[in-house]
């Protein structure tokens, strides 16, 4: 009698709290979020997804702290951003989102200049593309750093500032990898797949001090990120690979129309966004058939380079592993986006 009690007690609360959740979600959706104003800080600011982001935010009237380790790339992006907005508010910080006294003093940085942080983006990411044979335990301590611990300490050191204020919108982008564990890439997925956990306890954490969490997974993009990722193993191979699968535009989607996506996302306060159809699917489909889909990572593994010697396993960035072979047009989405988007 007792365990049916508490039973119907558990379902009645679990039924209040997602009748409590529709009303707050319907509430939001009717107000929306407007980010004219807002003091927005990215992560990985200085390229690819993260600069698309800071583009369209300074363009809706935001002032933006652009974070990268890479100084000359962050000067770069803000001389983009100031070309396309002139009047745009744009604070560059050098720092190593993985280290935690970098962040801090990035953190005081952006209130000093901006006054407040109203919305944090973290978007800093690393990709590391190779078979299992070839990957160190100092590839999974870099994809932790940058992927897990970093996106944490930025979250602990704007906490109190968005608790002064009693609100906050934090976006972390982890991705498809971070639902789905893809051959080659398993630094880069178990590190997003402790993200995608990270982020979903903060959500629930932080309701009630009106901090809004949103886990951002994007399938592939085209905004020109094999440029810089590393490749073990075969290399050129393994960037062939990965930079046709980053290409190709019926299976991935612009960097222009994800951002849109996130930043709509943000606005709503959606508990989860995933990007591009696809993504959508292989999620699914490992949700409701994991041996199946086991099955079909499998065959895919067969298809990809295999391990060679102890030469695999030094790291080249895709700017040299893909310099011996000429963009071709299979490849020419993929480096005109790089161009476009500061990754070259």
């Amino acid at each position: 009698m007792k365990s049916g009690k508490m039973s119907s007690t558990g379902l009645a609360l679990i039924a209040a709290g997602l009748a409590t959740a529709v009303a707050i979600r319907a509430k939001r959706s009717r107000n929306g979020y407007d980010f004219r104003g807002k003091s927005v800080v990215i992560t990985g600011g200085s390229r690819g997804l993260g600069l698309v982001l800071a583009r369209q935010l300074a363009a809706e009237g935001a002032h933006i702290t652009l974070i990268a380790r890479d100084e000359p790339e962050l000067r770069r992006a803000a001389e983009d951003i100031h070309h396309r907005q002139p009047s745009a508010d744009v604070l560059i910080v050098t720092a190593d989102v993985g280290e935690r006294d970098d962040v801090e003093r990035a953190v005081a940085r952006t209130i000093a200049h901006h006054g407040r942080i109203d919305v944090l983006i973290n978007n800093a990411g690393i990709i590391q593309v190779g078979p299992l044979d070839h990957m160190k335990l100092s590839d999974y301590n870099d994809a932790m750093k940058t992927h897990f611990w970093g996106p944490l300490f930025l979250v602990l050191a704007v906490l109190p500032h968005m608790r002064n204020q009693r609100a906050g919108r934090i976006v972390n982008i982890s991705s498809v990898g971070g639902r789905i564990s893809v051959p080659h890439l398993l630094p880069y997925s178990a590190s997003k797949f402790a993200l995608t956990g990270l982020s979903d306890g903060l959500r629930a954490e932080l309701a009630r001090d009106q901090i809004v969490v949103t886990t951002v997974c994007p399938g592939l993009m085209r905004v020109g990120s094999p440029i810089n990722a590393a490749f073990k193993g075969q290399r050129a191979e393994e960037y062939s690979w990965f930079a046709v699968g980053s290409s190709l535009p019926v299976m991935t989607i612009s960097g222009e129309r994800a951002a849109r996506q996130i930043l709509a996302a943000c606005r709503r306060g959606d508990a989860e966004l995933v990007i591009t159809v696809q993504a959508k699917l292989a999620v699914l489909a490992r949700t409701i058939a994991p041996g199946l889909f086991s099955g079909a990572m499998s065959l895919v593994q067969r298809f990809l380079p295999s391990a060679v010697g102890p030469e695999g396993d030094v790291a080249a960035s895709g700017r040299s592993a893909g310099s011996g072979r000429a963009p071709s047009a299979i490849l020419a989405p993929m480096y005109a986006a790089a161009r476009q988007n500061n990754e070259l």
